[in-house]
């Protein structure tokens, strides 16, 4: 396979589960795939054959990070590849987290949607959106989301 067909392959392979994430929010399977690492895996498998043909260039970049290296890095076809395969997978990531939270938190799905859609294109911009409403979610459920560490009895157990 080309690098470039490798290139468009990696968004091909998530693009369905943000469909189901931005379509289809409350069903069982959505809910299901949206809890599973293994959307991600066919995405990590296209990062791995891209990445593999100049690992020593992408060792270089990501070890010893500048502006340079990264630049030299992205000239090359597997490597610009590498990072953009990298990027939808965590993008992805992000966007399974996100539906999750907006699901406990009980987030419409028509605001959810459209949040996704951006979190997409440009997610960084996207999550921090994200986190602004899902700090007022939790602000107008107070108690919704339990304490991460439950707080000791005085009898030193956990309740």
């Amino acid at each position: 396979m080309t690098t470039s067909t490798l290139f468009n392959l990696a968004f091909a392979l998530a693009a369905p589960f943000w469909a189901l994430l931005i379509l289809a929010p409350g069903w069982r399977w959505t809910d299901r795939i949206a809890a599973s690492p293994l959307p991600m895996v066919p995405v990590l498998a296209v990062y791995v054959a891209l990445a593999v043909p100049v690992f020593p260039q992408l060792w270089a970049a990501v070890s010893h990070p500048d502006l340079a290296g990264f630049q030299e890095l992205l000239r090359l076809g597997g490597g610009a590849g590498a990072i953009w395969a990298q990027v939808i997978t965590w993008d992805l990531f992000l966007g399974q987290w996100m539906y999750r939270e907006a699901r406990e938190l009980s987030i419409h799905p028509l605001v959810m949607g459209p949040l996704l859609l951006f979190t997409v294109l440009l997610s960084p911009l996207g999550v921090l959106l994200f986190l602004a409403l899902r700090a007022g979610a939790r602000r107008r459920r107070p108690g919704a989301t339990p304490p991460r560490h439950p707080a000791p009895t005085p009898a030193g157990q956990h309740t």
